[in-house]
């Protein structure tokens, strides 16, 4: 194998011109957001800084880190070689603080600057950017919630990047089941918390990056109802203000398929008499609290999913141009195999999906910028969104770093290449943060028949405005039929919601995700083409317009493979299954 095709695994190109085109020209968010106080150049020049981090920095670590993993030895977590230096890099350079609040140190960047940031680590090193991705999301419910004592005293460092931020939910017994969990919170005289019990799966949960940790925890006090409304949210620090180490530790870390060299912890509180932990807000209100980090979370697990699928491109279209094999019918001539029509086939495959995925979850991010101005709309729009985004992207990036394994053939099936890395890292993104299933339910039940269809309509509608000004009478006609295909979708469910047909929902749940998600992309791709006369660079702009096609004639088609589940009543297929064996 030539030594060039291994050293393609430690290459990473960021896409930042691409970044900028998607959200100035695609997505319009000088005219979407005109007070952001964030213009075209400034973004570029703040992407390129990012840009260096991530390909010199962080990307080379990315393999290696996959080899080497994390090491757990008396409950202290040792990361991969170089990750803690590449940490320290990071948070000096002030990348840990870009959205967060200028009052607690942050440079309060909108969101739809973070996400190209974030997509950025992702795509360079995914074990890496979960540290700062579970970390924005405890600074998100801290800063939401917590009281002005508790800002005062762990914002602040958890902007710098001083200390991290976990979240702690799930449970052995309880997996998805939040209202299962029985981790004990018991008030002390001094209005602190014992915390007792176990928690599993913690990302981040140790390791040696900074000082100090910041555990939220889901517990229940003694008298909390049953279920979800009897759970209350606690920080637990690692150590105390007063530098005690608090009872807190690591048991074992996880053996998985992939981002090794992210610490996957089991964490237990309290076997020396309970954890000091500090109340959030009310009790029997954290489910609450924590879905201020889920969603948080959610939206950046989907740019997770597009950012490992443009790595996974990159490596792909590099691979396929150095490798030579077969001739050309035409020229007779060896020929690499980038030139091979099903390698065009996946590659096209792989680039319109990424693109599309990527063009999505800056639109929701724009989404998100309006709703914290009190947007309420926006605010609707982003709701919806954000289990589309989730599950759509992650769902895509399976397909996409599965084609890039494809493309590398039998390389792409050892580990010298990377390819097969980029494939395990993702397969933990449709699971985790909620899994697709579950965002399928949260579409179906609390965004679509909980507003009786409202904020799907009102995407539907502006859709259909996008797509009558798109200047490809094709794309307009296959359009109107996906939006028309949705309609009658939501009109079904909300008639079996009338008829209190639960299980029939969530049997469609999924399907009807799906279709959102390639109509998404749709609108994506339609707003794409509008934008084109803009390029001047006529290669990009042809290329652009070829993804456009590629999407229409070959992926859009998909929504009608989920549309026949509401079409052939498949629902009561599903439901008569029965795989009980107890």
């Amino acid at each position: 194998m030539p030594n060039s095709t291994i050293s393609n695994m430690t290459i990473y190109t960021p896409p930042a011109d691409d970044m900028i085109f998607a959200l100035y020209d695609v997505l319009g968010v000088e005219k979407e957001l005109p007070d952001s106080g964030m213009n075209r150049e400034t973004a570029s020049a703040i992407l390129d800084e990012s840009a260096k981090l991530a390909r010199d920095v962080l990307a080379p670590l990315n393999h290696k880190g996959d080899v080497a993993g994390t090491k757990l030895d008396n409950h202290e977590v040792t990361t991969a070689p170089g990750f803690k230096e590449a940490y320290a890099q990071y948070r000096e350079s002030g990348w840990n603080s870009v959205p967060f609040p200028e009052q607690y140190g942050g440079q309060e960047l909108p969101w739809f600057m973070a996400f190209p940031i974030q997509e950025m680590w992702q795509a360079a090193n995914m074990s890496f950017g979960l540290c700062p991705l579970l970390n924005q999301g405890a600074v998100e419910a801290i800063e939401q919630h917590g009281s002005d004592e508790q800002k005062e005293t762990y914002l602040p460092k958890m902007i710098s990047g001083e200390w991290t931020g976990t979240m702690n939910l799930t449970e052995p017994q309880a997996g998805s089941d939040l209202g299962a969990l029985k981790t004990k919170a018991e008030k002390q005289d001094d209005g602190t918390y014992k915390i007792s019990g176990q928690k599993i799966y913690i990302t981040y949960g140790e390791h040696d990056f900074t000082d100090n940790i910041i555990h939220l925890v889901l517990a229940r006090t003694p008298d909390a109802p049953e279920g979800s409304k009897g759970i209350s949210l606690f920080i637990v620090p690692k150590f105390l203000e007063d530098g005690t180490r608090n009872d807190v530790k690591c048991v074992s870390i996880e053996h998985k398929l992939g981002i090794h060299a992210s610490p996957t912890c089991t964490m237990v509180f309290g076997d020396e008499g309970g954890a000091t932990g500090y109340l959030i807000g009310k009790e029997n209100e954290g489910l609450k609290y924590m879905f201020t980090m889920m969603n948080n979370a959610r939206l950046s697990v989907g740019l997770q999913g597009v950012a490992i699928s443009d790595r996974a491109l990159q490596a792909a279209i590099a691979y396929a141009n150095e490798r030579r094999q077969g001739k050309s019918f035409e020229t007779g001539k060896e020929v690499a195999i980038a030139d091979h029509s099903d390698v065009k086939r996946m590659l096209l495959t792989m680039d319109a999906l990424t693109l599309a995925g990527r063009l999505m979850t800056y639109e929701a991010a724009i989404a998100q910028d309006k709703a914290a101005k009190g947007d309420k709309a926006a605010q609707a729009k982003q709701e919806l969104m954000t289990p589309v985004v989730k599950a759509f992207c992650t769902e895509n990036s399976l397909e996409i770093t599965s084609l890039g394994v494809q493309v590398h053939g039998g390389m792409g099936f050892v580990e010298e290449t990377g390819a097969a890395q980029y494939y395990r890292d993702a397969r933990i993104l449709p699971i985790y943060e909620g899994t697709n299933g579950i965002q399928a339910g949260d579409l179906a039940f609390r965004k679509l028949i909980r507003d009786e269809g409202a904020a799907a309509k009102i995407w539907i509608a502006e859709g259909r405005h996008v797509c009558e000004n798109v200047k490809c009478p094709q794309l307009r006609a296959d359009m109107e039929d996906v939006f028309q295909a949705l309609e009658n979708a939501v009109s079904k469910l909300l008639k079996l919601a009338s008829a209190k047909k639960f299980d029939e929902i969530a049997a469609l749940s999924m399907p009807i995700l799906n279709m959102f998600g390639y109509a998404m992309g749709g609108v994506a791709m339609a707003k794409l083409l509008n934008a084109l006369p803009v390029l001047s660079d006529e290669k990009k702009k042809n290329h652009y317009e070829l993804l456009v096609k590629f999407y229409k004639k070959a992926l859009l088609p998909r929504l009608k493979a989920d549309n026949s589940y509401f079409e052939r009543d498949v629902d009561p297929i599903i439901n008569s299954a029965d795989y009980l064996t107890g």
